[in-house]
Protein backbone atom coordinates (compact mmCIF):
# COMPACT_ATOMS: atom_id res chain seq x y z
CA UNK A 1 0.00 0.00 0.00
CA UNK A 2 1.47 3.40 -0.92
CA UNK A 3 2.55 5.45 2.10
CA UNK A 4 1.59 8.84 0.65
CA UNK A 5 -1.96 10.14 0.45
CA UNK A 6 -3.52 10.21 -3.03
CA UNK A 7 -3.66 13.57 -4.79
CA UNK A 8 -6.59 12.71 -7.09
CA UNK A 9 -9.53 10.60 -5.96
CA UNK A 10 -12.28 9.19 -8.17
CA UNK A 11 -15.54 8.04 -6.57
CA UNK A 12 -17.46 5.96 -9.07
CA UNK A 13 -20.89 4.38 -9.13
CA UNK A 14 -21.51 1.76 -11.80
CA UNK A 15 -24.65 -0.12 -12.77
CA UNK A 16 -27.97 0.31 -14.55
CA UNK A 17 -30.72 2.11 -12.65
CA UNK A 18 -33.34 0.57 -14.96
CA UNK A 19 -32.76 -2.97 -13.67
CA UNK A 20 -33.83 -2.85 -10.01
CA UNK A 21 -30.85 -3.57 -7.68
CA UNK A 22 -28.40 -3.03 -10.56
CA UNK A 23 -28.85 0.64 -9.76
CA UNK A 24 -27.19 0.44 -6.34
CA UNK A 25 -23.92 2.06 -7.47
CA UNK A 26 -25.42 5.12 -9.19
CA UNK A 27 -27.89 5.62 -6.35
CA UNK A 28 -25.00 5.66 -3.85
CA UNK A 29 -23.21 8.36 -5.87
CA UNK A 30 -26.41 10.36 -6.10
CA UNK A 31 -26.95 10.20 -2.32
CA UNK A 32 -23.31 10.98 -1.54
CA UNK A 33 -23.38 14.09 -3.72
CA UNK A 34 -26.61 15.31 -2.14
CA UNK A 35 -25.11 15.28 1.36
CA UNK A 36 -21.42 16.16 1.07
CA UNK A 37 -19.25 18.84 -0.51
CA UNK A 38 -15.92 17.37 -1.59
CA UNK A 39 -12.67 19.21 -2.28
CA UNK A 40 -11.64 19.82 -5.88
CA UNK A 41 -9.20 16.90 -5.92
CA UNK A 42 -12.16 14.51 -5.59
CA UNK A 43 -14.22 13.64 -8.65
CA UNK A 44 -17.65 12.02 -8.45
CA UNK A 45 -18.83 10.07 -11.48
CA UNK A 46 -21.97 8.12 -12.34
CA UNK A 47 -20.34 5.59 -14.63
CA UNK A 48 -23.55 3.78 -15.54
CA UNK A 49 -22.62 0.92 -17.89
CA UNK A 50 -20.01 2.77 -19.95
CA UNK A 51 -17.27 0.14 -19.80
CA UNK A 52 -14.05 1.16 -21.54
CA UNK A 53 -15.27 4.74 -21.86
CA UNK A 54 -14.38 5.00 -18.17
CA UNK A 55 -10.69 4.32 -18.80
CA UNK A 56 -9.61 7.99 -19.10
CA UNK A 57 -11.15 8.73 -15.72
CA UNK A 58 -9.20 5.90 -14.07
CA UNK A 59 -5.97 7.00 -15.74
CA UNK A 60 -6.26 10.41 -14.08
CA UNK A 61 -6.89 9.04 -10.56
CA UNK A 62 -4.46 8.03 -7.82
CA UNK A 63 -7.21 6.33 -5.80
CA UNK A 64 -10.52 4.82 -6.88
CA UNK A 65 -13.56 4.03 -4.76
CA UNK A 66 -16.36 2.10 -6.50
CA UNK A 67 -19.96 1.44 -5.48
CA UNK A 68 -21.60 -1.50 -7.25
CA UNK A 69 -24.11 -4.31 -6.92
CA UNK A 70 -21.99 -7.46 -6.73
CA UNK A 71 -23.10 -11.07 -6.50
CA UNK A 72 -21.03 -12.30 -3.58
CA UNK A 73 -23.36 -15.24 -2.99
CA UNK A 74 -24.49 -13.69 0.30
CA UNK A 75 -27.88 -12.69 1.72
CA UNK A 76 -29.63 -9.84 -0.14
CA UNK A 77 -28.41 -6.48 1.09
CA UNK A 78 -25.12 -7.78 2.48
CA UNK A 79 -22.26 -5.31 2.10
CA UNK A 80 -18.70 -6.38 1.49
CA UNK A 81 -15.67 -4.15 0.97
CA UNK A 82 -12.63 -5.39 -0.93
CA UNK A 83 -9.43 -3.55 -1.71
CA UNK A 84 -6.58 -3.30 -4.16
CA UNK A 85 -5.61 -6.62 -5.82
CA UNK A 86 -8.89 -8.26 -4.75
CA UNK A 87 -11.05 -5.77 -6.63
CA UNK A 88 -10.60 -7.08 -10.21
CA UNK A 89 -11.20 -10.65 -9.02
CA UNK A 90 -14.50 -9.75 -7.35
CA UNK A 91 -15.64 -7.68 -10.31
CA UNK A 92 -15.29 -10.67 -12.59
CA UNK A 93 -15.86 -13.67 -10.34
CA UNK A 94 -19.61 -13.93 -10.90
CA UNK A 95 -20.85 -11.49 -13.51
CA UNK A 96 -24.43 -10.35 -13.27
CA UNK A 97 -24.45 -8.15 -16.34
CA UNK A 98 -22.37 -6.80 -19.19
CA UNK A 99 -21.33 -3.75 -17.17
CA UNK A 100 -19.27 -5.91 -14.83
CA UNK A 101 -17.50 -7.55 -17.74
CA UNK A 102 -16.83 -4.08 -19.10
CA UNK A 103 -15.46 -2.67 -15.86
CA UNK A 104 -13.19 -5.66 -15.31
CA UNK A 105 -11.80 -4.92 -18.79
CA UNK A 106 -11.29 -1.28 -17.77
CA UNK A 107 -9.24 -2.31 -14.75
CA UNK A 108 -7.23 -4.83 -16.76
CA UNK A 109 -6.49 -2.27 -19.47
CA UNK A 110 -5.46 0.38 -16.95
CA UNK A 111 -3.14 -2.11 -15.27
CA UNK A 112 -1.65 -3.15 -18.61
CA UNK A 113 -0.93 0.48 -19.45
CA UNK A 114 0.54 1.11 -16.01
CA UNK A 115 -2.14 3.73 -15.32
CA UNK A 116 -4.35 1.98 -12.79
CA UNK A 117 -5.00 3.91 -9.57
CA UNK A 118 -2.58 2.87 -6.84
CA UNK A 119 -5.44 2.39 -4.40
CA UNK A 120 -8.67 0.56 -5.21
CA UNK A 121 -11.69 0.03 -2.98
CA UNK A 122 -14.92 -1.69 -3.99
CA UNK A 123 -18.00 -1.33 -1.79
CA UNK A 124 -20.38 -3.96 -3.09
CA UNK A 125 -23.92 -4.84 -2.13
CA UNK A 126 -25.52 -8.22 -2.73
CA UNK A 127 -28.58 -7.68 -4.96
CA UNK A 128 -31.96 -9.27 -4.38
CA UNK A 129 -33.64 -8.67 -7.76
CA UNK A 130 -32.19 -7.82 -11.16
CA UNK A 131 -34.83 -9.13 -13.58
CA UNK A 132 -37.24 -6.24 -13.16
CA UNK A 133 -36.94 -3.74 -15.99
CA UNK A 134 -37.96 -0.33 -14.73
CA UNK A 135 -38.11 -1.61 -11.16
CA UNK A 136 -36.63 0.08 -8.12
CA UNK A 137 -34.08 -0.98 -5.56
CA UNK A 138 -35.52 -3.64 -3.31
CA UNK A 139 -35.91 -2.53 0.35
CA UNK A 140 -33.06 -4.77 1.55
CA UNK A 141 -30.69 -3.10 -0.91
CA UNK A 142 -32.02 0.45 -0.59
CA UNK A 143 -31.50 0.21 3.18
CA UNK A 144 -27.79 -0.36 2.59
CA UNK A 145 -27.12 2.93 0.84
CA UNK A 146 -26.54 4.84 4.09
CA UNK A 147 -24.22 2.16 5.56
CA UNK A 148 -22.32 2.01 2.26
CA UNK A 149 -21.82 5.79 2.36
CA UNK A 150 -20.48 5.52 5.91
CA UNK A 151 -17.97 2.89 4.81
CA UNK A 152 -16.97 5.17 1.95
CA UNK A 153 -16.48 8.19 4.22
CA UNK A 154 -14.25 6.14 6.51
CA UNK A 155 -12.22 4.94 3.54
CA UNK A 156 -11.91 8.47 2.18
CA UNK A 157 -10.80 9.75 5.59
CA UNK A 158 -7.94 7.23 5.48
CA UNK A 159 -7.02 8.79 2.13
CA UNK A 160 -7.00 12.25 3.68
CA UNK A 161 -10.37 13.32 2.25
CA UNK A 162 -12.82 14.99 4.62
CA UNK A 163 -15.93 16.47 2.96
CA UNK A 164 -17.99 19.34 4.35
CA UNK A 165 -21.78 19.44 4.66
CA UNK A 166 -23.28 20.48 1.35
CA UNK A 167 -23.56 19.13 -2.16
CA UNK A 168 -21.19 18.09 -4.93
CA UNK A 169 -21.34 17.93 -8.71
CA UNK A 170 -21.56 14.46 -10.23
CA UNK A 171 -20.39 13.95 -13.79
CA UNK A 172 -22.71 11.77 -15.84
CA UNK A 173 -25.54 11.95 -13.33
CA UNK A 174 -28.89 10.87 -14.72
CA UNK A 175 -31.44 13.35 -15.94
CA UNK A 176 -33.50 14.81 -13.05
CA UNK A 177 -36.47 12.70 -14.18
CA UNK A 178 -34.40 9.60 -13.38
CA UNK A 179 -33.18 10.68 -9.95
CA UNK A 180 -34.31 8.27 -7.31
CA UNK A 181 -37.24 10.24 -5.85
CA UNK A 182 -38.67 11.19 -9.25
CA UNK A 183 -38.10 7.71 -10.62
CA UNK A 184 -39.82 6.01 -7.67
CA UNK A 185 -42.82 8.31 -7.70
CA UNK A 186 -43.29 8.41 -11.47
CA UNK A 187 -42.76 4.75 -12.39
CA UNK A 188 -45.90 2.93 -13.58
CA UNK A 189 -47.10 -0.12 -11.70
CA UNK A 190 -46.35 -3.65 -12.86
CA UNK A 191 -49.94 -3.93 -14.12
CA UNK A 192 -49.45 -0.86 -16.31
CA UNK A 193 -45.98 -1.73 -17.63
CA UNK A 194 -44.48 -5.15 -18.26
CA UNK A 195 -41.21 -5.40 -16.33
CA UNK A 196 -40.50 -9.00 -15.42
CA UNK A 197 -42.95 -10.95 -17.60
CA UNK A 198 -46.61 -10.10 -17.78
CA UNK A 199 -49.09 -12.90 -17.01
CA UNK A 200 -51.62 -11.24 -19.28
CA UNK A 201 -49.40 -12.12 -22.24
CA UNK A 202 -47.18 -14.91 -20.92
CA UNK A 203 -49.46 -17.14 -18.81
CA UNK A 204 -47.80 -19.87 -16.76
CA UNK A 205 -47.23 -23.01 -18.80
CA UNK A 206 -47.54 -21.22 -22.13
Amino acid sequence: MPASLPDRVLILGIGNILWADEGFGPRCIEALAERHAFPSRVRLLDGGTQGLYLLPFLEEADALLVFDAVDYGLAPGALLTVRDDEVPAFMGAKKMSLHQTGFQDVLATAQLLGRCPARLTLIGCQPEELEDYGGSLRPAVAARIAPALQVALEELAAWGVTPLPGQSHVEGLADPSLRRDAYESGRPSEMEACRSGDDRFFPEGA
